[in-house]
């Protein structure tokens, strides 16, 4: 799956333009690696998300195309 739509699916970022936008940016890093939208995850990978004030690192647990909001943080794991 894209870095984009899992951001958006996972509910870390709402809007799948803004993640375009952020991975353009690089705000976004996979395995300390700045990524494109259209990087493909994978499982186990470790993401992190640089927000002007802070950031967060997740590991991804699991990649799935449709979640419902309440399992929207099924799909990681919070480091940190």
């Amino acid at each position: 799956m894209r870095i984009d739509k899992f951001l958006k699916v996972s509910r870390l970022i709402k809007r799948r333009t803004v993640a375009n936008q952020a991975c353009e940016g690089q705000k976004i890093f996979v395995n300390d690696k700045a990524v494109k939208p259209s990087y493909q995850i994978k499982e186990n990978d470790i993401l992190e998300i640089r927000f002007a004030n802070s950031s967060i690192k997740v590991r991804i647990a699991n990649v799935a195309e449709n979640v419902k909001k309440q399992d929207a943080a099924s799909l990681y794991e919070i480091i940190d």
